[in-house]
């Protein structure tokens, strides 16, 4: 399985999402099909564009509260990420924490405009 992390700005279009998350799949060379999850902050998932994105794409969308994410160790902490939202990662440690406790990450965040990506995979088997 493969999640796609994101982060991204109060109303963020759709289209600037896919955009971004596209890039960060053709830069880890990640085939679109793999990922099956989108992955972000609990208050962002009431975003219309992320919500219509993972609609559009057929990925089931999951959420964490920034105190879940804040745990989650992860190698690109940001402390104006963390001033912002409550948490120093939202990309990667949502893409980990949905990806599960074997999980590692496939591809770093990646800033893309408006949009953060990071991608989180466990091996099959």
């Amino acid at each position: 399985m493969i999640v796609a992390g994101v982060g991204a700005r109060p109303g963020t279009a759709a289209a600037e999402l896919a955009a971004a998350v596209t890039a960060a799949l053709a830069e880890a060379g990640v085939d679109p099909a793999a990922v099956t999850v989108l992955a972000t902050l609990d208050r962002r998932a009431a975003e219309p564009g992320l919500r219509s994105y993972a609609r559009h794409t057929g990925r089931r969308l999951v959420a964490f509260p920034a105190a879940r994410l804040a745990g989650q160790p992860v190698p690109g902490r940001s402390a104006v990420v963390a001033a912002a939202t409550g948490t120093p990662s939202v990309a990667e440690a949502a893409a980990l924490l949905a990806a599960g406790p074997a999980a590692r990450l496939i591809l770093p965040k990646r800033i893309l405009g408006r949009v953060t990506v990071a991608l989180a995979g466990t091996a099959p088997g």
